[in-house]
């Protein structure tokens, strides 16, 4: 291979379900990548895919593993299979793309952790949002204290889950399968993107209820969070609150403030800011109720960033110790309740 060709990286994607298309979807719009195959415990399901996406649909999860020419496996499974799979994964010496929330609890999160290391292997945790340009803006801007001192900051993810999307699935609503509802869930981007951009809180109090739906795990929680420095924050998350609504971010210091819509700023004043519009924001259009409209834009910067770490151009946004950071404030969220 000459100086000038790169390689080009072969993917296996790892259960076929709903988001396993935009996996396919972002590898395919990238130059450096394709897509190799998929494995199901449903045989059937992987040839689905793979006829409408290509690649060989292998017979199961070990068959694909066993394949040397891939170099990357993209862990689409239900939630509880997470750690698990990314483990196996990288035993078999693969890097690994892992869906969030990348484990159901910190304990689970250490062991992929720590698989990363013996392993020597690279694996980012899905928080495609990171990379959207508005999001790292506010973060520079947090960082420098254009807002001045933080008084509030709050996290509202009031979505809408259909009874039928919970019926439709063996998994969704279980405790064993998901460890929780609309906070690990669901609600896990926005608690990630929260910490990303102002530090990881503490949790003072919560409350967790299950409202609507007929599942194991929680519908709707409200927690009480405080921030090094004194600023105080609300998160709430919610799966039952029609029609569903975009999740904001409001941040709110004694020089400004921001108010960031799903990924975008939606409306912000602060002293002397001015924002390079020339790079469009990707939206992450219609999630709060249709969590089948997931753009792939974001998930293929986020896998071009793993490439890019993994050939030494670049380091992991999101690798596993920041996957861990959401777990963690979510298991506090759930221990708050019982104070």
């Amino acid at each position: 291979m000459s100086q000038m060709e790169k390689k080009v990286y072969r993917f296996g994607i790892l259960g076929c379900g709903m988001i396993s298309n935009v996996h396919a979807e972002a590898i395919e719009s990238l130059q450096d990548a394709v897509l190799a195959g998929a494995a199901d415990y449903n045989r059937e399901a992987a040839e689905r895919f793979c006829k409408k996406f290509g690649g060989h649909a292998y017979e199961n999860e070990l068959d694909m593993l066993a394949d040397d020419t891939i170099d990357v496996i993209c862990v689409c499974t239900p939630s509880h299979c997470h750690a698990d799979n990314a483990i196996r994964a990288m035993e078999h010496g693969k890097h690994v793309v892992l869906e969030k929330p990348m484990a159901l609890t910190t304990a689970e999160a250490d062991k992929v952790i720590e698989a990363c290391r013996m392993h020597d292997r690279k694996l980012t945790v899905i928080s495609q949002l990171r990379f959207s340009p508005d999001i790292q803006h506010v973060r520079q801007l947090v960082k420098k204290q254009a807002f001045g001192k933080l008084v509030f900051c709050n996290l509202t993810m009031h979505y809408w889950r259909s009874e039928e999307y919970f019926a439709g699935s063996r998994w969704r609503g279980r405790k064993a399968f998901e460890g929780g509802g609309a906070l690990m869930n669901q609600g896990i981007h926005g608690i990630d993107l929260m910490q990303y951009i102002l530090g990881e809180p503490k949790v003072v109090g919560a409350r967790i209820h299950t409202l609507h739906h007929e599942i194991e795990v929680e519908d709707a929680a409200t927690a009480l969070i405080e921030f090094e420095g004194g600023a105080t924050g609300m998160i709430q998350g919610s799966t039952c609150t029609w029609p569903g609504f975009e999740r904001r971010l409001e941040i709110h210091g004694d020089k400004g403030y921001v108010i960031l819509k799903e990924n975008a700023i939606e409306r912000m004043d602060v002293p002397d800011d001015e924002i390079d519009r020339r790079e469009e924001t990707v939206h992450a259009v219609g999630s709060y109720n249709r969590p089948d409209m997931i753009d792939c834009h974001m998930h293929a910067r986020q896998i071009q960033n793993l490439i890019d770490a993994i050939e030494g151009r670049d380091s992991l946004l999101v690798d596993a110790g920041e996957g861990r950071k959401a777990i963690r404030i979510i298991e506090d969220i759930y221990a708050g309740e019982s104070k």
